[in-house]
Formats: C-alpha cells, sequence, structure tokens
C-alpha cells in the first residue's frame, strides 16, 4: 500500500472509530467503550483470535491490524494467513494479545473492515473461477462504496480479478451519456486525438449500445477499448467477429447484467474483458468473528 493509500486508510479507520467511540478522551479511544469501561478490570489482558465463520477469501488484514493499533498501540497483532489466501471454515486470520478493553473497543470496527473487504475478495473469486480456461479478465467498475474506493478495489484483486480505472482522472471512458451531450458520433474523432496528445498515457473507452455504433467506433483512431453495453450473446459475438476483421488491436468488454450465472458464456464470446459492478455493490459481507480466548 502507498504512503497516499495509507493515510486515506487511517483517515476512514478514525471516522470509523469515532462513529463507535466518540472522541478520543485523554489521547484513548477505548475510553469511550462505556460497557467495557464499567465491566472489564483495569488491568485485564486477553489473548483473542479472528475466524472464519464460512469458507471465504481473505483481504484487509492490513485495515484490521490498523484499527486494533490506533485503539491501542501496544496490542500485539499476529496474521495467520495471507491476503488473497482461500480458507476453510473455521480458520483462524489473525490473533491479538494485550488490553483486553483496547481488544473489546476495537472488535467491531475491524470485523466491518475485515468482514467486507473479504467478502468483495470471496465473491471476486467465484467471478474469476467461472471464467477459467477463457482468455478474458472480470474488472470491477466505479459503483464502489464512497471513501472506500481503495480498499475495495484491492479486494477485488486479493480475489483474482482486475481493476478497471480508479476513477474519472486516471483513464477515459466516454460513455452513452457524454454521447448524448456530444450529439453526433461523427464528432469524435478530433476530440480523441486532442486527448492523445493532451494525456497520451491514458486509456481510451468508448460505449456501443448497438453494433452499428460498434462499427463506427472501430473505424476511428486511437480507441483502446470498446464497451459494449448490455449486448445479447449473439451481438457480443457479432462484435468480435467485427473487431476481428477491421481493428484487432481494439479490445472489446462486455458489461451490463453480467452475474455468476451468465458470466461464463459471456466469456465463451470472445471477449477480451468483462466488467462486473457487483463485485463490490452486491458483494456480502464474509462471516467473521473475534473469539476471546483467555
Amino acid at each position: 500500500m502507498s504512503k497516499g493509500s495509507e493515510d486515506h486508510a487511517v483517515d476512514l479507520i478514525d471516522l470509523a472509530l469515532y462513529e463507535d467511540l466518540g472522541l478520543p478522551k485523554g489521547g484513548s479511544w477505548s475510553a469511550g467503550d462505556v460497557t467495557s469501561g464499567a465491566f472489564i478490570p483495569t488491568g485485564s489482558v486477553s489473548y483473542a483470535r479472528i475466524l472464519a465463520r464460512e469458507a471465504c477469501v481473505v483481504s484487509g488484514l492490513s485495515i484490521a491490524t490498523e484499527v486494533f493499533r490506533r485503539v491501542d498501540p501496544l496490542l500485539q497483532v499476529l496474521h495467520r494467513c495471507a491476503d488473497g489466501e482461500h480458507l476453510t471454515e473455521g480458520a483462524v486470520l489473525l490473533e491479538v494479545t494485550g488490553a483486553t478493553r483496547s481488544i473489546l473497543s476495537a472488535e467491531r470496527t475491524a470485523l466491518n473492515f475485515l468482514g467486507r473487504l473479504c467478502g468483495i475478495a470471496s465473491l471476486a473469486a467465484r467471478y474469476s473461477e467461472e471464467v477459467r480456461g477463457f482468455r478474458v479478465e472480470i474488472l470491477d467498475t466505479r459503483k464502489t462504496t464512497p471513501g472506500w474506493r481503495l480498499l475495495e478495489k484491492q479486494a477485488v484483486v486479493a480475489g483474482g480479478c482486475t481493476n478497471h480505472r480508479m476513477g474519472l482522472h486516471d483513464a477515459v471512458l466516454v460513455k452513452d451519456n457524454h454521447l448524448a451531450a456530444l450529439g453526433d458520433i461523427s464528432l469524435l474523432q478530433p476530440v480523441i486525438a486532442g486527448l492523445r496528445g493532451e494525456h497520451p498515457d491514458l486509456s481510451i473507452e468508448i460505449e456501443a449500445d448497438t453494433l452499428e455504433q460498434v462499427g463506427a467506433l472501430l473505424e476511428l483512431r486511437g480507441i483502446d477499448v470498446v464497451l459494449l453495453d448490455n449486448m445479447s450473446l449473439v451481438s457480443l459475438r457479432q462484435a468480435v467477429a467485427m473487431r476481428d476483421a477491421s481493428a484487432p488491436g481494439v479490445l472489446l468488454e462486455a458489461s451490463g447484467g453480467i452475474t455468476l450465472e451468465n458470466v461464463r458464456e459471456t466469456a465463451s464470446t470472445g471477449v477480451d474483458r468483462i466488467s462486473v459492478g457487483a463485485l463490490t455493490h452486491s458483494a456480502v459481507n464474509a462471516d467473521l468473528s473475534l473469539e476471546h480466548v483467555a
């Protein structure tokens, strides 16, 4: 994780801790845990571990660790697996030792991060497995939880899939609303030429809703990817044939309505990429728990 990513994660963790514990009192997050403060003796030390209550793929260990350390820098956290690892039910993700009050104060926030990210990684792994044997990439989208995009996209990679653009700043994706505002697809060529001069390293992708649009886009110079939006399997195969005949260097990306049930059929059409918003917007949290051992 880069320095910028680390700083972003710390800010997100602090926001989550504030939601749970309020403002730090006397420099201590755990002072906001009224229940533990009342029922757990000062000086009590514990050993606990986070377990997988179902099979899952791991992501977010460093984030969970940072949660514990933000609450109490003296807590000792030991990873028992690695991001990207496939775990069976009952496997231990991490162990934590130290002040009991601190562990209990950090528990829910750590589990919230870890459960969410393991859920995304697990769903990504299922999509990746479905297209095994095909030369196709499964990509995520910008349909992410606000503020969580870096973490969620890291989870997608942990599950074996690929990141699409991070945001509007690092790639060009011309969608139907851009085309509608532009007014005429014939006006794209001079705009693309200008983009190539101004941003030579950015990928340029343009959406097509019909095969007629696909044909027009394949005639343009300077585009990298054509996004095939909500097309039938028959249309996807026709688009691949058109591309192979006239612009073999252009990648084709299928998008819209992709599910675990149809992703393999979609891959069989010959497209190069399949983007799936569900990787992040529909992933179910992995079922994890923190178990107090001693």
